[in-house]
Formats: C-alpha cells, sequence, structure tokens
C-alpha cells in the first residue's frame, strides 16, 4: 500500500517536471526563434534591391497547364529589373576608379536604366545625366527629372548616326571629365596663367550646363557593351530564380535589349542544368529572332551602316535591337519567337483584368513569350520570365487608348484568343 503510494507519487513528480521542462522549452524556444528570425535592417535603397518575389501568374498557368513564373522586377526601389544594372554598374566603376563621389553618371537610355541609375546614383554620392529618344513616354521623362537627373530628349536616329542618343550619351561623359580636369589644373595654377585658364573654364562651363561646378568627372554607363550588365544577372537574377524554383525549372524566356538579363539568366542556369531550356522573344523591328533562328539579323540591304533612320517599328519600349552587343553574345539560347505589338497590348489587358497585374510594354511581351513556350514544350513544365517594370510609366502611349485605337492596336480579346488558347 505505501510502495504504491511512494511509487504514485513519484511519477506524479516526474510527469509534473517533465511538463514543467517542455513548458519552459516550448517558450524559450520560442524567444530564441524569435531572435534568431530578427534581420538586420538594409543599408539604404542599394540593399532593396534584388531578392524580388517569384510568383505564379495564375491565369496564364491554367489556361496552358503548366507552372508560369513571373520574376516581380518592378517591386525594385526604382520601379524595374535595371536597379540592379545600375547598382552593379556604378558599384564596379567605382571600385575600378573610372568613376569617382561626386562625379557624373552618363548614359543613352529609353528610360527604365536611366530611371535606375538616377534612384542609384545618389546613394553613391554621385549625380545622374541621361539622354533620352523624345519619342519615349514622356512620364519617364518627368520621373527623372523628379529623381534629379539632368535630361536632354533628342530625335531618334541610327546607332551609327553621331546623334544617336547613346553617342551623345558618351561624349557628355567625355566632356564631364575634360572639364574636371580643367577645373583641377586651374587650381594648381595662379597668377595670370590662372586667369586666363579660368576664362576657358568659364567659356567651356557655358557650352556645357548640364554640368556643375562640383562635377569630379564622368562615366558613361555603356549599358549595352559594359558586361556588368551581364554580371548583375549572372550573379543576382539568376541565382535567385534557381533558388526560388528549388532547381524545378525547364525553361526560361525574355526579351532583349542590351542583352544583359536575358544573358545573365540563360547562361547561370544552363550551367546549373543543362537542360533548362532558354529562349528569346523579339518585337517588331528587331533583328535578334532572325540572328537566333537563322543566323543572320539582316539581309544585304538592311545593314546597319546602311540605315538613315529609326529602325524600330514596335510600341514596346526598352526592347529590341538590330546590332550584337556585348551583352547579348554571352547568352546561351535554344530557340526565339517573334511577337507583335498586338498581342503585348491585349497579354497586358488580360492579366490586368484576371490577375490584377499592372504590367509595362516589356513585361506584357515577356508573358506572351512565356505562353509561346508552353505551347511548345506542352503540359506539366515550369517557365519563368521577367516581369521587367509596371505600367506606371507607360501611361501616356501603351495604356492611352487614343494613341493605341491611332496605331489600330485597340485590345478587343476577352480571352486568350489572340495566343490560340480558349
Amino acid at each position: 500500500m505505501v510502495s504504491s503510494v511512494v511509487v504514485t507519487t513519484i511519477s506524479m513528480s516526474v510527469t509534473m517536471a517533465v511538463l514543467s521542462y517542455f513548458l519552459w522549452h516550448k517558450k524559450n524556444h520560442k524567444s530564441f526563434s524569435s531572435k534568431k528570425k530578427k534581420k538586420q535592417p538594409g543599408n539604404g535603397v542599394i540593399d532593396a534591391i534584388g531578392n524580388t518575389p517569384l510568383i505564379r501568374i495564375d491565369s496564364l498557368s491554367d489556361a496552358t497547364g503548366c507552372e508560369i513564373l513571373g520574376k516581380c522586377e518592378f517591386l525594385n526601389p526604382g520601379g524595374s529589373v535595371k536597379d540592379r544594372v545600375a547598382v552593379q554598374i556604378i558599384k564596379e566603376a567605382l571600385e575600378s576608379g573610372k568613376l569617382a563621389p561626386g562625379g557624373v553618371v552618363t548614359e543613352g537610355s529609353a528610360g527604365s536604366t536611366a530611371i535606375s541609375l538616377a534612384t542609384v546614383a545618389p546613394a553613391y554620392g554621385c549625380k545622374c545625366h541621361v539622354v533620352i529618344p523624345d519619342d519615349a513616354a514622356i512620364e519617364k521623362s518627368q520621373i527623372l527629372e523628379a529623381l534629379g537627373a539632368t535630361v536632354e530628349r533628342v530625335r531618334p536616329v541610327s546607332i551609327t548616326h553621331k546623334d544617336h542618343y547613346v553617342n551623345i550619351a558618351r561624349r557628355r561623359a567625355l566632356e564631364a571629365t575634360l572639364l574636371a580636369a580643367k577645373r583641377r589644373k586651374a587650381n594648381q595654377m595662379d597668377g595670370k596663367d590662372l586667369e586666363e585658364m579660368n576664362s576657358c573654364t568659364h567659356d567651356w562651363e557655358k557650352q556645357n550646363p548640364v554640368f556643375s561646378s562640383s562635377c569630379t568627372g564622368g562615366f558613361f554607363a555603356d549599358q549595352f557593351e559594359n558586361l556588368a550588365n551581364f554580371r548583375a544577372h549572372y550573379e543576382g537574377t539568376g541565382p535567385e530564380i534557381w533558388e526560388q524554383t528549388g532547381g524545378d525549372i525547364d525553361a526560361f524566356v525574355a526579351a532583349a535589349g542590351t542583352g544583359g538579363t536575358i544573358a545573365g539568366v540563360s547562361r547561370f542556369l544552363q550551367e546549373k542544368n543543362p537542360k533548362v531550356k532558354c529562349f528569346l522573344i523579339d518585337p517588331p523591328g528587331s533583328g535578334l529572332f532572325n540572328k537566333v533562328t537563322r543566323g543572320v539579323m539582316y539581309t544585304r540591304e538592311e545593314a546597319e551602316g546602311k540605315r538613315l533612320k529609326n529602325p524600330f517599328d514596335t510600341i514596346t519600349e526598352g526592347i529590341g535591337i538590330n546590332r550584337l552587343t556585348q551583352n547579348f553574345m554571352k547568352a546561351k539560347l535554344d530557340g526565339a519567337f517573334r511577337g507583335t505589338d498586338k498581342e503585348a497590348v491585349e497579354m497586358s489587358r488580360f492579366l490586368l483584368k484576371n490577375d490584377g497585374l499592372f504590367l509595362g510594354s516589356s513585361s506584357a511581351m515577356n508573358c506572351v513569350g512565356a505562353v509561346r513556350v508552353a505551347q511548345v514544350l506542352g503540359t506539366g513544365h515550369t517557365i519563368v520570365t521577367i516581369l521587367c517594370d509596371s505600367g506606371m510609366r507607360h501611361l501616356s502611349k501603351f495604356y492611352d487608348a487614343q494613341y493605341l485605337s491611332q496605331q489600330g492596336l485597340t485590345p478587343i480579346a476577352t480571352g486568350l484568343e489572340f495566343m490560340g488558347t480558349k
């Protein structure tokens, strides 16, 4: 009887001890876990760039039987995928000594890269000067000016023309560097020579009013040929996609402007798994589709040196080109598709209506490409594309009903019939 009571008492004591331990452990484990999960604040706007969400585009996935995923680059601080490129370009330029704090970064851009440079440059203590074609959406110039960049709008001409916006931007960087050198030399002189040098410098400043007296020099970002563009995606976007899909990815598709995104992502993914298929979606007026599918960009009569006017014939901004850039040449592609302006417009409205995705023209074209890939590969595949930017900087053209009507591009589709899919 006594032994039974003792056993019962001991048993209850052990049970209470075990219960107390588990309650204490749970409470403290939760406390430890909370501390472990706490992240340190990022270092300014730079640390807010990248690691964007990868989302399932439900309407396209359900319609095609594939998992169509979009990398939400429009959620970067500057509103586009080009934020990654801006950071990489400026960081490498500062590290190499080609750019110094107080310097001005110049670029010829149809919009997104310019906006990203204007967003990022102040974080590095630099200024931004942008040369932009005057047929780009006006809100892009307005955004640039609001960000503190100086903006030149010029008429669109062939890249071979000295006054192509990219070539003007290259000259502006040289002008800024020469002006800074004149000022440094003037500061080292005295007497009559100093007065003469100051006069020459003042005349130069009057001819180049876009650069402040504190400018330490210029650096041409050169997004088309600067391989920092490629590296931004090879080291950032590509690895993020691989991690977010857990390596379960069958295909990647995107359009190309500079070629940095499609080159960096395609090369990284195919190095991880050679079975991942990578494709280009190309807008009207661009020669890259021909280059990928036939090995020739254009006929002899269309050669770049013989073009006298702007070769592009598309309302999609920032994509399509008629030359091979250093960045694009690093791409590893399995094929290409041709997209149309009509498909891009219809796709943008379809996604807005069915998914709540308000996308820009290049993002819409990328989604056209994703459906094309799904149609070729068949059901059951995972396809990733880039949602480059939102529709917010495309209001005056791509989302303007009157403009689209004038171009014969008024959206009329009720579903995906424009893609040959119900």
